[in-house]
């Protein structure tokens, strides 16, 4: 079976700071080895609403040139 939520975006999250759910804009927090850190910021406000980690597919091993012979 496919996977179809692989990966989902937030439009609006429940804001503690405005105390209602506000649209939201997402914003690039930290970069990781295994993916990105995302944060979710209300747009009335800008108080943090939330997180989201997304993980890069792996990485092939890079291939190793032959030896250059005489």
């Amino acid at each position: 079976m496919p996977r179809q939520f692989e990966n989902l975006r937030a439009s609006e999250l429940f804001c503690p700071r405005c105390r209602v759910a506000q649209p939201v804009r997402e914003r690039l927090l930290l970069v990781l080895p295994q993916g990105d850190l995302m944060d979710y910021r209300c747009q009335a406000c800008g108080t943090s609403c939330g997180t989201r980690e997304v993980r890069h597919p792996p990485q092939p091993p890079p291939m190793m040139r032959p030896p250059r012979g005489p």
